[in-house]
């Protein structure tokens, strides 16, 4: 059974997860924003609290407020870190991303990790995050889904009542809404996303109240009635 503590790291409040199997403790630590030793040793604490060990590093972009911790939790537990590579110009970016937002790391973004890309799988235990690729907010943007639980951590993609910026390098508008609208709003109504920032909802919510996404959830035909009454679309 899955288990799932969250923190706000960093000025930004970024939402780091660690995931476990109740059973095997097995755990995986995604999105480890800790810009400081304080928030590090935190994150570290509680899960030797809890005696659980991690096994992978899983990010869901490569914003700097989402990576300030992966070098050192990736030493300091030996585990690998997956991001898919089209972010890798984010990382590079980052000393520099972090101080233009007035942001001090204590613990430097020099990581080594493995592409992860569609439909890639890792397994915590029992369970089974299932790699989603959804461009837009960054080109290399990934969510972990786990059906059996009905859970994704969806990092800076979907937001409750909101959708991740595009106005950052490597952002793209349209981008995005394709990769919400095709591949997340299609996720069953009782799956409950964890964002990068903010509060968690759930697919069913937004598919219905989300006003970003209220325009592409309109029928066809509700188009063909402007067409009719000469409006524009």
């Amino acid at each position: 059974m899955i288990s799932i503590h969250d923190f706000a790291f960093n000025p930004l409040r970024t939402r780091c997860c660690v995931v476990w199997d109740d059973s095997t403790k097995a755990c995986a630590i995604i999105d480890p924003g800790c810009c400081d030793d304080s928030e590090l040793g935190g994150l570290r604490s509680f899960i030797e609290e809890r005696g659980l060990s991690p096994e992978y590093i899983l990010l869901t972009h490569g914003h700097f407020d989402h990576i300030f911790g992966v070098q050192a939790l990736a030493d300091n537990y030996g585990i690998p870190v997956y991001m898919n590579g089209a972010d890798a110009f984010l990382v590079d970016a980052a000393p520099a991303s972090a101080a233009a937002f007035g942001i001090r790391c204590d613990n430097g973004f020099d990581f080594q990790y493995i592409n992860v890309d569609e439909g890639d799988t890792f397994r915590i235990g029992s369970i089974i995050l299932k790699a989603i690729h959804t461009p837009g907010h960054t080109p290399g943007g990934i969510c972990y889904y786990d059906e059996a639980d009905a859970v994704l951590f969806c990092g800076d993609t979907l937001f409750a009542g909101s959708i991740g910026r595009t106005d950052l390098p490597g952002g793209d508008y349209d981008s995005l809404i394709k990769s919400i609208m095709d591949k997340l709003m299609g996720l069953p109504g009782d799956v409950t996303f964890f964002p990068g920032h903010g509060p968690s909802s759930t697919i069913g919510r937004e598919a219905t109240a989300n006003p970003f996404l209220i325009p592409f959830n309109e029928p066809e035909s509700d188009w063909d009635n402007l067409d009719a009454l000469g409006l524009e679309r």
